[in-house]
């Protein structure tokens, strides 16, 4: 057991028997009231987000979570198929742990997998940023430069992101997978 000092953005804790990650975590002291924590939670089970209030120094209980790096393989159904490097061990990882991210993996991707207790996958990152090739895409019209204007293109992940006028198929793009969006043009 912990109290809501050691709560940070990030953490996991278990409440109501279900395991939350917290999104937002804020010390407010309201005028001549006492000081709480408020948090906005992610349900880990169901993708629900929660809001709830803590007082100042309750107990919270953490959950110890072990990270591996680990190869994305390929899909099978709603699960997607990974391999740790180490042991050449393979499981099945639901794809919605992935959450939007998802569209952009690729085979032989390192992606980060959390296991709560050595067995139960908790959680599943795509890397922060992946490169992409553009596999279609409306050509550019050409002087139409001076506004900061986004066209879409598929990617030949099959996902569709909005990129500057000036990417044409067969560019390489950096993206980001948590927003989705254009980062940069990548040189070959």
């Amino acid at each position: 057991m912990a109290d809501t000092g050691d709560v940070n953005v990030g953490t996991i804790i278990r409440m109501n028997g279900e395991l939350m990650q917290v999104t937002e975590w804020q010390h407010r002291t309201p005028g001549n009231l006492r000081a709480f924590y408020q948090a906005k939670m992610r349900n880990l089970i169901n993708g629900k987000q929660i809001e709830n209030r803590f007082r100042s120094g309750e107990t919270v209980e953490l959950v110890r979570v072990e990270f591996k790096q680990m190869q994305f393989i390929y899909v099978e159904g709603e699960f997607a198929v990974v391999m740790d490097n180490a042991t050449y061990d393979q499981i099945h990882v639901p794809m919605i742990l992935f959450g939007d991210s998802a569209q952009f993996l690729k085979e032989g991707m390192e992606v980060k997998i959390s296991f709560e207790g050595g067995e139960n996958v908790i959680l599943a990152e795509a890397p922060t940023f992946v490169v992409c090739e553009i596999t279609y895409a409306e050509p550019g019209i050409k002087g139409d430069t001076a506004t900061n204007t986004l066209k879409p293109a598929t990617l030949d992940t099959g996902a569709i992101v909005n990129v500057p006028l000036f990417c044409n198929e067969g560019d390489l793009v950096k993206v980001d997978t948590r927003t989705a969006s254009y980062v940069e043009r990548v040189k070959k």
